[in-house]
């Protein structure tokens, strides 16, 4: 028997220094020399201050700001998770339409919501909406930072990224950058 431990033994060292050790290292050097910045987590810095992540959505209330999906986990990144609950679920249900009833009343109107302003991603965490939960919100946002609709618009152009090589995915409005770029041009003026 020992005779058949020990290989057992050595081999099981050899994959643990290889696999857990050698590999992880070396993705940390191609990553951290390769893509450096996104190996660091894809931080927004403003005025040398880290603000935020364009991965993790973070959660915006005021109405000067475009607000992101909603999130079952708080927008809390080391608790990344869905809510699980199914569609027809009740509850689910009565969140969706407690969040409808909250936008229309703070939008004051009663267009259909877009569906990603509703509900929560599988991470909740997403930090994108769609360019139709932009624009639903995009008349109270420039109401509130006292900017006309096309500037507003325009900087929600510029905020949105296209499908993916051209093909893959939907386009998507990146929240935190959007209301960072806005903020910025509000200080310009």
């Amino acid at each position: 028997m020992l005779s058949q431990l020990r290989p057992a033994a050595i081999v099981f060292l050899a994959l643990t220094l290889v696999t857990g050790v050698a590999y992880p290292l070396l993705i940390t050097v191609i990553s951290q020399a390769v893509f450096s910045r996104q190996a660091q987590g894809s931080l927004v810095e403003r005025d040398g201050k880290v603000v935020g992540s364009e991965l993790i959505a973070q959660g915006f209330t005021g109405a000067k700001y475009f607000w992101s999906r909603p999130s079952a986990a708080g927008y809390n990144g080391g608790a990344s998770t869905g809510s699980n609950l199914g569609p027809t679920n009740p509850v689910l249900l009565d969140a969706v339409k407690q969040r409808i009833a909250d936008l229309r009343a703070a939008h004051g109107d009663e267009k259909p919501v877009p569906i990603d302003l509703v509900t929560a991603s599988g991470s909740g965490l997403d930090p994108h909406i769609t360019p139709a939960a932009a624009e639903y919100q995009l008349e109270r946002v420039a109401r509130e930072r006292g900017m006309t609709p096309d500037v507003v618009r325009q900087a929600v152009a510029e905020a949105t990224a296209g499908r993916a090589f051209g093909l893959l995915g939907e386009p998507s409005v990146n929240v935190l950058r959007l209301n960072l770029a806005l903020d910025a041009a509000q200080q310009d003026k």
